[in-house]
């Protein structure tokens, strides 16, 4: 049941999860299976280019291995050879037309298929903003169903069918993300996961280098300066000549200095805060609520109430079009009530309803209970 839970408010989390993107494109689930239809012309289109490319290698090949034939017996006896005329003639011929012809085929351009069509298509791709807001429902995600980062990158999420894991660099760019935010919690979190899969050996295009760069700072900005030192050790370990992680560790080492020194100081750069680490204060109130909702730890109905709860047939109280056909109904709630039809409409009418609706969507709205404002449905992670 906690799985079925999951799966029906994951929707849910993809609406509240749109940034301030021109295009809206994580505003629902419809506009992102538009992207997906979009991504597979565009393979299809890519195929074409690969096959057509192949062709005119192939026929490259061909031009090669008939001059590489004439040029291997023509050179052994080159008097020889063109003391025929047809083969003087052909030799006129070959360099004045036929090297010519395979010049053009060379320079034939065989991509322009494939780069019009995306050309086209860019205009529907997501921005910089899209991608963020997307990495932001992600963490969201986390936040809700109290995941860790080692499962989300395995792809272990409950009631999910098709598994997806993450990169180190995938893990790096939800980091990243966290950190322009000054969201140092999630920094942290993302980057030592980046971290680990690199010390498992992971291929990757990022370095231990430049994780460990966050890292330490990400780590710093929480109060946590044994670690930060630490981390900043091993960056340098790996790479002494770092700039940044020098004037760093001389930094840290100068703050842990003083606080050895002294309990108290007036001096706010020698002193470092001891803050709690955890997750960014600056969302509603409400959230916690919801957020439990969604686990399932809601209110829990007692054996009693729960026995006062049925499935029923509804006839609209004797309506002529369902006293014949009548809908099936089910007890969710008592205090309020609250009833699950079953069965109203075929899933076909469902697909039909869906594409009346999809060039419809908008950005869900939600009115601020403090300020009485109209705001996007989105959390938005204040900073530090």
């Amino acid at each position: 049941m906690k799985a079925m839970r999951m799966l029906k408010v994951l929707p849910l989390l993809v609406l509240f999860s749109s940034c301030q993107a021109h295009k809206d494109f994580f505003t629902s689930i419809g506009h992102m299976t538009d992207l997906l239809y979009t991504e597979k012309d565009l393979l299809t289109s890519l195929k074409e280019y690969i096959k057509a490319e192949e062709l005119k290698l192939e026929q490259i090949k061909k031009w090669a291995e008939k001059f590489n034939s004439i040029s291997e017996t023509a050179t052994k006896d080159p008097e020889g050879f063109l003391g025929h005329p047809v083969n003087a003639f052909k030799l006129m011929k070959r360099l004045n037309t036929e090297w010519l012809e395979l010049e053009n085929l060379v320079l034939k351009d065989m991509s322009d298929g494939f780069i019009s069509n995306l050309t086209i298509q860019r205009q529907y791709f997501p921005s910089d903003e899209d991608q963020t807001g997307a990495a932001r429902a992600l963490i969201r995600l986390q936040d809700t169903y109290n995941l860790d980062t080692e499962t989300i990158s395995k792809g272990n999420l409950p009631g999910v069918h098709h598994k997806s894991t993450l990169t180190a660099e995938d893990c790096y760019e939800l980091g990243k993300i966290a950190y322009t935010e000054a969201d140092y919690y999630h920094t942290e979190l993302w980057m030592e996961q980046a971290l680990r899969q690199l010390d498992a050996g992971e291929e990757s295009s990022i370095d231990k280098v430049l994780v460990l760069d966050y890292l330490s700072y990400a780590v710093y900005q929480q109060g946590d300066l044994e670690k930060a030192l630490m981390l900043t050790k091993r960056l340098l370990e790996l790479d002494p000549e770092h700039q940044r992680g020098n004037g760093n560790l001389k930094y840290f080492e100068y703050i842990r200095a003083k606080e050895e020194n002294t309990s108290s100081s007036s001096d706010s750069e020698a002193v470092v805060s001891k803050t709690k680490k955890g997750r960014p204060k600056g969302h509603l109130p409400e959230r916690q609520k919801y957020e439990k909702l969604c686990r399932g730890e809601g209110i829990k109905m007692t054996p009693r109430r729960q026995k006062k709860l049925f499935c029923r047939y509804y006839d609209g109280n004797r309506s002529p079009i369902l006293i014949l056909s009548p809908t099936k109904q089910e007890d969710e709630w008592d205090k309020p009530h609250i009833v699950r039809y079953h069965d109203i409409i075929s899933d076909a009418e469902i697909e039909k309803v869906k594409a009346l609706a999809r060039p419809r969507l908008r950005r869900a709205t939600v009115h601020d209970p403090v300020t009485g404002q109209l705001t996007t449905a989105q959390y938005r992670v204040s900073k530090r």
